[in-house]
């Protein structure tokens, strides 16, 4: 009688069949364990929003030289249980049609866990812009209805972080950037944003990495 009768033979591919499937097994087991571990930890992204905004001085002279005043209350909320931010330099820029005319650094500032923070921005002076053609012919259109178009303020940050036990160096996150604001010139003087005015959600990439 053959002594391996009774017996299955012996497969090396069936060998290496299993092997396989441990390895993805212990893959996927992995790979469930990162995601967790993401999803429990990885701080969620700050929102900053425009609640109010007021535009009381907006004249171009014929030297390119602009008269302003712009204010702005912008909130800063950290949704984040785990996470305290640092604020080490804010700069607050305006924009008018993607041109740069004033630019303010505001004071530092802490912000704890499931907090958030109210900011002022004042714009406030003279400064040179030079339009193009057609953002010229819009600005004239606008200054002549008292309504501006296309306006922004963006927050140029230095923050540091805390989760947990762990601080962070200090790091640039990307820009904060709240576009598209349109503004009634309100020449009275009154500092107060007109009714039309609605809360403006700014953008931003992945608040706790450093910008490209």
């Amino acid at each position: 009688m053959d002594g391996n009768e009774g017996f299955p033979a012996y497969c090396p591919s069936c060998e290496q069949v299993k092997d396989v499937l441990v390895l993805l097994a212990g893959l996927a087991s992995s790979v469930s364990i990162i995601f967790l571990l993401v999803v429990t930890f990885s701080p969620s992204n700050l929102k900053f929003h425009i609640t109010d905004a007021s535009l009381t001085m907006f004249n171009l002279t014929g030297n390119n030289t602009l008269d302003y005043k712009l204010e702005a209350n912008i909130t800063s909320r950290n949704p984040n249980k785990n996470v305290e931010i640092y604020y080490r330099k804010l700069a607050a820029v305006a924009w008018y049609k993607d041109n740069e005319f004033a630019r303010v650094n505001l004071p530092p500032f802490d912000q704890g866990h499931k907090n958030t923070t109210f900011l002022h921005v004042a714009f406030e002076g003279k400064g040179l812009i030079k339009l193009k053609p057609k953002q010229l012919f819009e600005y004239n259109e606008e200054s002549r209805v008292g309504i501006f178009n296309d306006l922004a303020v963006d927050l140029d940050l230095l923050v540091r972080y805390k989760f947990q036990s762990h601080r962070t160096t200090a790091y640039y996150p990307p820009i904060v950037k709240c576009r598209r604001l349109s503004l009634l010139l309100n020449s009275n003087g009154n500092s107060s944003s007109p009714p039309s005015f609605h809360v403006t959600r700014c953008r931003s990439g992945f608040f706790f990495a450093n910008r490209a």
